[in-house]
């Protein structure tokens, strides 16, 4: 396994360098950048774009100067779309989770969690694209999901398949695709195909996308992905 490359972007300097130490002690993880803003780390990404030295994931605050999280994060998001953003920051407010997912953060923190749950998360978002908690998924569910209204496509004569289906379930359920793949007898490339076969059909964007419109279309319920 080749190790996590991440980069981090945080204006306290000494908590920025608390993590950075905590995660250098780790034998899977490098630290190739740390910003104090966000300029500061877009301008890096942009300057090392297709050079292969880019970040796999990257953990980032909320409240910047110049660039603050949430503006880094969309145009992260939008010019690098295969990095994976974490936000860790203080705000706990519902409505900044809620917006950082919308903007493309692939998992949410704050500042007081411990590190066994940074370092499950770096570990799930490396594998999976996302990882959220119970807390994060009430707030997709509370501020993302509209209740009443079914999520259409513009595919509507090209319906999901019972297999597609049955990833679609275990993608919110944020298996791996090799625990997928192992769940249902499959090859992980093959549940990668059938991954890219629902991003297709329902014009997802992303996992979040995805268990967006696995909820509004009843193939999973908000409890079944809590238990």
């Amino acid at each position: 396994m080749e190790n996590i490359k991440i980069a981090l972007a945080d204006d306290e300097v000494l908590f920025r360098k608390g993590i950075s130490f905590l995660l250098q002690r780790k034998k899977n993880i490098d630290i190739i950048f740390e910003a104090s803003n966000g300029e500061e780390l877009v301008s890096f990404l942009r300057e090392n774009a297709g050079n292969g030295t880019n970040p796999d994931i990257i953990i980032i605050d909320l409240k910047m100067p110049v660039l603050n999280g949430v503006e880094a994060t969309r145009i992260i998001h939008d010019e690098f779309p295969d990095i994976k953003i974490i936000a860790l920051t203080s705000y706990n407010t519902r409505s900044f989770v809620a917006n950082m997912i919308e903007v493309g953060a692939a998992s949410y923190l704050v500042k007081n969690t411990t590190p066994q749950e940074l370092m499950t998360t770096i570990t799930e978002v490396y594998d999976n694209g996302f990882y959220y908690n119970d807390d994060v998924l009430q707030v997709i569910h509370e501020y993302l999901i509209s209740p009443k209204k079914k999520t259409k496509s513009r595919y509507l004569d090209e319906q999901l398949t019972n297999r597609e289906i049955e990833v679609l379930k275990l993608i919110c359920k944020q298996h791996s695709g090799a625990e997928i793949a192992e769940k249902l007898f499959l090859s992980v490339r093959t549940v990668e195909g059938h991954r890219n076969n629902l991003l297709r059909k329902t014009e997802c964007k992303n996992m979040i996308g995805l268990i967006i419109y696995a909820i509004n279309n009843e193939y999973v319920t908000l409890e079944s992905l809590l238990d």
